[in-house]
Protein backbone atom coordinates (compact mmCIF):
# COMPACT_ATOMS: atom_id res chain seq x y z
CA UNK A 1 0.00 0.00 0.00
CA UNK A 2 1.58 3.07 -1.20
CA UNK A 3 -0.14 6.25 -0.36
CA UNK A 4 1.25 9.21 -2.02
CA UNK A 5 -0.33 12.49 -1.55
CA UNK A 6 0.96 15.80 -2.48
CA UNK A 7 0.35 18.83 -0.40
CA UNK A 8 0.48 22.06 -2.24
CA UNK A 9 1.09 25.24 -0.34
CA UNK A 10 0.77 28.47 -2.13
CA UNK A 11 2.87 31.33 -0.90
CA UNK A 12 1.75 34.73 -2.01
CA UNK A 13 4.46 36.80 -3.61
CA UNK A 14 5.17 40.01 -1.78
CA UNK A 15 7.08 42.79 -3.40
CA UNK A 16 10.13 43.72 -1.35
CA UNK A 17 11.14 47.33 -1.82
CA UNK A 18 14.80 48.04 -2.54
CA UNK A 19 16.42 50.00 0.23
CA UNK A 20 19.17 52.36 -0.75
CA UNK A 21 21.16 54.29 1.84
CA UNK A 22 23.19 56.18 -0.69
CA UNK A 23 21.86 59.28 -2.35
CA UNK A 24 20.81 58.88 -5.95
CA UNK A 25 23.47 61.39 -7.01
CA UNK A 26 26.34 59.55 -5.31
CA UNK A 27 27.99 56.64 -7.09
CA UNK A 28 27.76 53.27 -5.41
CA UNK A 29 30.91 52.06 -3.66
CA UNK A 30 31.86 48.44 -3.25
CA UNK A 31 32.17 47.41 0.40
CA UNK A 32 35.56 45.85 -0.32
CA UNK A 33 37.11 48.81 -2.05
CA UNK A 34 39.59 51.36 -0.78
CA UNK A 35 36.96 54.06 -1.25
CA UNK A 36 34.62 52.29 1.19
CA UNK A 37 37.38 51.99 3.76
CA UNK A 38 38.10 55.71 3.34
CA UNK A 39 34.38 56.52 3.66
CA UNK A 40 34.11 54.48 6.87
CA UNK A 41 37.20 56.18 8.28
CA UNK A 42 35.79 59.63 7.47
CA UNK A 43 32.50 58.69 9.13
CA UNK A 44 34.31 57.57 12.30
CA UNK A 45 36.39 60.77 12.35
CA UNK A 46 33.30 62.94 11.97
CA UNK A 47 31.65 61.11 14.88
CA UNK A 48 34.71 61.67 17.08
CA UNK A 49 34.83 65.39 16.32
CA UNK A 50 31.22 65.96 17.29
CA UNK A 51 31.44 67.71 20.67
CA UNK A 52 29.05 66.71 23.38
CA UNK A 53 26.76 69.32 24.76
CA UNK A 54 28.35 71.05 27.74
CA UNK A 55 24.92 71.51 29.32
CA UNK A 56 24.76 67.90 30.49
CA UNK A 57 28.25 67.54 31.94
CA UNK A 58 28.63 67.59 35.75
CA UNK A 59 30.35 70.48 37.51
CA UNK A 60 30.54 69.46 41.17
CA UNK A 61 32.92 71.40 43.42
CA UNK A 62 36.13 69.75 44.62
CA UNK A 63 39.18 70.68 46.67
CA UNK A 64 42.93 70.12 46.50
CA UNK A 65 42.72 67.08 48.79
CA UNK A 66 40.38 65.37 46.31
CA UNK A 67 42.74 66.20 43.44
CA UNK A 68 45.76 64.80 45.34
CA UNK A 69 43.86 61.62 46.23
CA UNK A 70 42.87 60.81 42.63
CA UNK A 71 46.19 62.09 41.26
CA UNK A 72 48.09 59.63 43.45
CA UNK A 73 45.65 56.80 42.66
CA UNK A 74 46.19 57.37 38.95
CA UNK A 75 49.97 57.41 39.45
CA UNK A 76 49.72 54.16 41.41
CA UNK A 77 47.64 52.62 38.63
CA UNK A 78 50.27 53.59 36.06
CA UNK A 79 52.99 52.10 38.26
CA UNK A 80 51.06 48.85 38.55
CA UNK A 81 50.82 48.69 34.75
CA UNK A 82 54.59 49.14 34.47
CA UNK A 83 54.65 52.79 33.39
CA UNK A 84 57.22 53.79 36.00
CA UNK A 85 58.42 56.92 34.18
CA UNK A 86 54.93 58.39 34.03
CA UNK A 87 54.35 57.44 37.65
CA UNK A 88 57.49 59.29 38.69
CA UNK A 89 56.53 62.35 36.61
CA UNK A 90 53.18 62.53 38.36
CA UNK A 91 54.83 62.18 41.77
CA UNK A 92 57.73 64.65 41.23
CA UNK A 93 55.72 67.54 42.68
CA UNK A 94 52.27 67.81 44.15
CA UNK A 95 49.85 69.49 41.76
CA UNK A 96 48.52 72.89 42.79
CA UNK A 97 44.84 73.73 42.34
CA UNK A 98 43.67 77.17 41.15
CA UNK A 99 39.88 77.04 40.76
CA UNK A 100 39.37 74.16 38.33
CA UNK A 101 42.85 74.44 36.81
CA UNK A 102 45.54 72.06 38.07
CA UNK A 103 49.15 73.22 37.71
CA UNK A 104 52.07 70.81 37.72
CA UNK A 105 55.70 71.92 37.78
CA UNK A 106 58.15 69.69 35.90
CA UNK A 107 61.96 69.98 35.81
CA UNK A 108 62.56 70.00 32.01
CA UNK A 109 61.03 70.00 28.53
CA UNK A 110 61.62 66.26 28.05
CA UNK A 111 59.50 65.39 31.05
CA UNK A 112 56.84 67.81 29.82
CA UNK A 113 56.70 66.01 26.47
CA UNK A 114 56.39 62.65 28.24
CA UNK A 115 53.65 64.04 30.48
CA UNK A 116 51.72 65.47 27.52
CA UNK A 117 51.44 61.97 26.04
CA UNK A 118 49.52 60.77 29.12
CA UNK A 119 47.73 64.04 29.88
CA UNK A 120 44.43 63.15 28.16
CA UNK A 121 44.12 59.87 30.04
CA UNK A 122 44.79 61.62 33.35
CA UNK A 123 42.38 64.42 32.50
CA UNK A 124 39.60 61.97 31.67
CA UNK A 125 40.25 60.06 34.89
CA UNK A 126 40.13 63.22 37.00
CA UNK A 127 37.02 64.57 35.26
CA UNK A 128 35.21 61.32 35.88
CA UNK A 129 36.23 60.85 39.51
CA UNK A 130 35.93 64.52 40.53
CA UNK A 131 32.57 64.79 38.71
CA UNK A 132 33.63 68.06 37.12
CA UNK A 133 34.28 68.45 33.40
CA UNK A 134 35.80 71.93 33.70
CA UNK A 135 39.07 70.48 35.04
CA UNK A 136 42.18 71.46 33.10
CA UNK A 137 45.87 70.70 33.59
CA UNK A 138 48.65 73.21 32.98
CA UNK A 139 52.30 72.18 32.91
CA UNK A 140 55.04 74.61 33.93
CA UNK A 141 58.68 73.83 33.17
CA UNK A 142 61.05 75.07 35.87
CA UNK A 143 64.61 74.26 34.84
CA UNK A 144 66.15 76.44 37.55
CA UNK A 145 65.43 73.91 40.26
CA UNK A 146 68.44 71.61 40.27
CA UNK A 147 69.28 69.28 43.11
CA UNK A 148 72.51 70.10 44.88
CA UNK A 149 74.77 67.11 44.75
CA UNK A 150 77.54 66.79 47.31
CA UNK A 151 80.45 64.59 46.29
CA UNK A 152 83.42 65.46 48.49
CA UNK A 153 83.49 65.36 52.28
CA UNK A 154 83.72 69.17 52.45
CA UNK A 155 80.69 69.58 50.13
CA UNK A 156 78.69 67.10 52.22
CA UNK A 157 79.64 68.94 55.41
CA UNK A 158 78.66 72.32 53.91
CA UNK A 159 75.35 70.88 52.72
CA UNK A 160 74.57 69.48 56.19
CA UNK A 161 75.48 72.75 57.93
CA UNK A 162 73.02 74.54 55.62
CA UNK A 163 70.31 72.25 56.92
CA UNK A 164 71.44 72.32 60.55
CA UNK A 165 73.77 75.13 61.72
CA UNK A 166 74.26 73.35 65.07
CA UNK A 167 76.58 70.94 63.27
CA UNK A 168 79.25 73.66 63.23
CA UNK A 169 78.91 74.03 67.01
CA UNK A 170 79.25 70.27 67.41
CA UNK A 171 82.42 70.26 65.31
CA UNK A 172 84.01 73.08 67.33
CA UNK A 173 82.97 71.67 70.69
CA UNK A 174 84.53 68.28 70.12
CA UNK A 175 87.34 69.56 67.89
CA UNK A 176 86.32 67.28 65.00
CA UNK A 177 87.91 67.01 61.57
CA UNK A 178 86.22 66.12 58.27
Amino acid sequence: MNISSEIKIEVPLVAIPKLSFADANEPKVSSLSIASIRAKKELLESNKLTPKSADHLPEEPFNETDVLLYWNKYAQRLGDKGHKIMESLLLINDPVLYGTSITLELPNEGSKIDFESEKQGLLGYLKGHLHNHNVSIEVIVNETVKPKMAFTAQEKYNRLTEKNPNLELLKKTFDLDL
